[in-house]
């Protein structure tokens, strides 16, 4: 029997068991109740409150402006909905960078305020103060390395990270000091499949993959990115498993159409 069929709750200590006996995890996004239910009875393993919902629910172009309120909003929804899924919900851009203690706050509002199971921050050596002290208050911790979406005005790109010798160097680096200090698990995004299977190979916390290759321990992907709500973002690592945008702007015409005609509703719709 597998690890994770076998759990009732996906828990930080059944995610690590799963990388022990070589089972994939599956991590998707979700921002609110009705889709978070879906993705959690689907068998998704991690639920991530992404602070893409900067982009995909709130139209912003980074996942700079959201709030630490707001993201707060949105894990609320979820954690309400998730009744197996392992909930982890990213610390906003300005609550946790070169602050330690108003990481740790913000930390622990998310947490009980929530009712979420983990943060994620994203960053190595610069955050290493801020993971410790959320950490020592008991709260997992989940990191992120390469491409660092809250940081995308330093790099000026969305390219592949980490191609350079120096900077794989770092990552290797960054990595084993978050598997050290305690980090649960670590979201790599955009390197090199080869680097990110190395650095999985290395380091015991389980690795979660997005453009990052096979070789991770798991994949994530957004929600909207994968259903084909969202389609202006076609990057080579999303893998569309449904039409949805269609479909839904087919079925709001056809509904659009049938009230103009009077077609809807008909007399069986009606009391």
């Amino acid at each position: 029997m597998s690890v994770h069929k076998e759990a009732k709750r996906i828990t930080t200590q059944v995610v690590h068991e799963m990388k022990q006996s070589g089972e994939k995890i599956a991590m998707l996004t979700a921002y609110d109740y009705t889709m978070a239910t879906v993705v959690d009875q689907a068998g998704v393993d991690i639920i991530l409150v992404g602070d893409s919902a900067s982009n995909v629910m709130a139209g912003h172009e980074t996942t700079l402006p959201i709030t630490l309120d707001q993201m707060i909003y949105h894990a609320q929804a979820v954690v309400r909905a998730a009744k197996r899924a392992l909930v982890v919900v990213d610390l906003p851009f300005g609550t946790y960078q070169g602050n330690s203690k108003e990481a740790l706050n913000s930390a622990i509002r998310i947490m009980k305020e929530s009712g979420a199971h983990a943060v994620k921050l994203e960053g190595g050596r610069e955050v290493k103060e801020s993971i410790e002290r959320i950490l020592s208050a008991g709260i997992p911790v989940m990191g992120h390395l390469g491409l660092t979406p809250q940081s995308i005005y330093k790099f000026g790109t969305y390219t592949v990270r980490a191609k350079e010798e120096e900077e794989a160097q770092r990552l290797k680096e960054d990595a084993q000091m978050l598997n050290d200090i305690g980090c649960f698990s670590i979201v790599f995004e955009k390197i090199p499949a080869k680097l990110a299977a190395e650095v999985t190979a290395a380091v015991d916390c389980p690795t979660i993959g997005i453009g990052a290759g096979a070789e991770c321990d798991g994949q994530v992907l957004v929600l909207h990115d994968m259903l084909g709500i969202t389609q202006a973002f076609s990057p080579r690592f999303l893998r569309r498993y449904g039409d949805l945008g269609d479909q839904m702007f087919s079925a709001i015409r056809q509904y659009v159409s049938d009230v103009r005609a009077v077609d809807f509703p008909n007399e069986s719709e009606q009391y």
